[in-house]
């Protein structure tokens, strides 16, 4: 016997958006987020409201692919601290969503002093 068809489930680009940003704020050495698109090399510090425009997310036929640009405290390992991320970011997003996530890019746009040293 066949499960009838109920529908299915989508979930936005801007709903995904929402979740890496957060996951990434709340890694450990992440002061802020950076805008993806800017074209300064002095990289911005993103107020927390608008942390989701550090976050780029693309879908490739039913896979995703995930671009975030971070800004880190200065003084931690910049390796571990990326690798952090990648590991959070994609056990989160497809523990949350079902998903599959191919790559978790992120792309270190600057360090900052954290306000608490």
């Amino acid at each position: 016997m066949t499960e009838p068809y109920l529908g299915r489930i989508e979930v936005s680009k801007h709903a995904l958006e929402s979740i890496v940003g957060l996951v990434a704020l709340e890694s450990y050495g992440v002061v802020g987020m950076a805008p993806k698109d800017s074209k300064e090399y002095v990289a911005a510090l993103l107020p927390r409201a608008n942390f989701r425009k550090g976050v780029q997310v693309d879908y490739y036929e039913g896979h995703i692919v995930i671009e975030l640009f971070v800004i880190i405290e200065y003084g931690t390992r910049i390796s571990q601290v990326a690798q952090g991320i990648k590991n959070r970011v994609k056990y989160i997003v497809e523990r949350d969503t079902g998903l599959t996530v191919d790559q978790v890019n992120v792309h270190v746009q600057g360090l900052r002093v954290s306000r608490d040293s």
